[in-house]
């Protein structure tokens, strides 16, 4: 079965490899994605973020040439959520950064609408946050 998915982006004034270093850090997660991350912190090979609904493991793949910053969100042991995310060069010195939302089994049309919304507020102030 496919799932529904949304793809978002947001164009950054800011070198692409600036970027993808800030975004692939998952520490930084709490400065750009306030509204899913509290706090984070790293247990042993895993990172645990504090999120609205409890914590759950995070894990990104390996730093890597082509920018790509995909990472799994595991809130359970049973459930790992994929999120696709790329950083792209956009004209000669800024960013594309590009995130795929895929809508989870059981998930309501108000639930993706929320994760939706809530990306598209995080990607702002992604955005705000690296053109100062």
């Amino acid at each position: 079965m496919i799932a529904e998915s949304r793809t978002l982006s947001v164009s950054i004034n800011r070198h692409p490899d600036e970027v993808y270093s800030f975004v692939s850090n998952p520490e930084n997660l709490p400065q750009w994605a306030p509204a899913f991350c509290k706090s984070v912190r790293r247990a042993g090979a895993e990172w645990i973020v504090e999120t609205p609904d409890g914590p759950v493991k995070i894990r990104f793949v390996e730093t890597n040439a082509f920018r790509v910053a995909d990472h799994y969100v595991i809130p359970t042991p049973d459930l790992e959520i994929y999120v696709p995310m790329r950083v792209l060069p956009n004209g000669s010195s800024g960013s594309e950064l590009i995130l795929t939302l895929f809508r989870q089994p059981n998930m309501s049309d108000q639930e993706f609408r929320r994760d939706i919304e809530m990306v598209t507020r995080d990607l702002n102030i992604l955005k705000k946050i690296l053109e100062k």
